[in-house]
């Protein structure tokens, strides 16, 4: 993942804004299944839930579908939430290392209330409760 800025992730938060009227969001996480012959020695390790052998991509993307970050490699047998959660990308949110902006208020918020950026996903990457607790603390 090439450094971002604080400058940057206000940029992606902006166009997320525009575009899907979503404000506070850095990004957008999901994981695809890709199609693959079954490795030498490997057993069941590639074979998925969907009855293929596959390795997973999991990115994070901006508003306009251009990748930040990616992890490919992951044994079509994970689920997408132990994918997300072994990512480098993960390990380093939650480190609090991305140089991501604390948040602020939202747009038309007239009492200026503090809200954290976001990344969205599906219930496969939810927050943990640890992440939960750091944000709230945090503000």
């Amino acid at each position: 993942m090439a450094e971002k800025n604080e400058e940057d992730w206000l940029s992606i938060a902006d166009e997320f804004n525009h575009r899907t009227n979503f404000p506070n969001c850095i990004g957008a996480v999901d994981g695809k299944y890709i199609c693959m012959c079954k490795p030498d020695g490997s057993g069941s390790e590639f074979f998925n839930y969907k009855s293929y052998f596959s390795t997973v991509l999991v990115a994070l993307v901006h508003a306009d579908y251009k990748s930040i970050a990616i992890e490919v490699g992951a044994y079509g047998s994970s689920s997408d939430c132990n994918i997300f959660k072994q990512s480098h990308l993960y390990k380093r949110l939650e480190r609090n290392e991305l140089n991501m902006p604390k948040g602020g208020p939202l747009p038309q918020d007239e009492n200026g209330g503090h809200m954290p950026f976001v990344i969205v996903g599906d219930g496969a990457c939810a927050l943990s409760e640890q992440s939960y607790d750091r944000i709230h603390t945090e503000i």
